[in-house]
C-alpha cells in the first residue's frame, strides 16, 4: 500500500507508470479489449528494453546492458567524443560527456549521491 502524499512509497510502479504515460507511442485512447492491452504493453516492453536509449545509463539501452554490450559501446563514444573536440577544439567549453559505465541504479538515491553524481557532471 502506498501512502497519501509519499512519492517514492513504491517508486518502481511509480517510475514505470510515469514511463509509460510519456512513450511516445502512449494510446490517446482506451483499449479495446485485454488481448489489445496486452498486445500494446508487449510492443512496449520489446521497445523499452531493446530500442530505447535510458540517459540513467549514458543512453545504452537496457539489453545491451544486460548482455555487457554497454563497455565497449560507451569506450567507443568516449574515443568519438575526444576526438571530435582535438579535431574542433572551439566547439567545447569545457570536459566532453562523461561515457564511464554506471554501476548502479537508483530510482530514489540517497541524498549524499545526488549530491556526488551532481559534482561529476559539473
Amino acid at each position: 500500500f502506498s501512502r497519501p502524499s509519499v512519492s517514492d512509497d513504491n517508486p518502481y510502479s511509480e517510475s514505470l507508470f510515469r514511463t509509460l504515460k510519456y512513450c511516445p507511442a502512449y494510446p490517446g485512447k482506451l483499449f479495446e479489449n485485454i488481448e489489445q492491452a496486452r498486445q500494446w504493453v508487449h510492443r512496449f516492453v520489446q521497445w523499452y528494453n531493446q530500442e530505447h536509449r535510458h540517459s540513467a545509463i549514458r543512453y545504452v539501452t537496457p539489453g545491451q546492458r544486460h548482455r555487457g554490450k554497454d563497455t565497449a559501446l560507451l569506450k567507443k563514444r568516449q574515443k568519438l567524443y575526444e576526438t571530435a573536440k582535438v579535431r574542433n577544439p572551439h566547439r567545447w567549453s569545457g570536459k566532453t560527456r562523461n561515457w564511464n559505465p554506471v554501476n548502479e541504479v537508483w530510482l530514489n538515491p540517497p541524498r549524499e549521491i545526488r549530491a556526488r553524481e551532481q559534482k561529476v557532471c559539473k
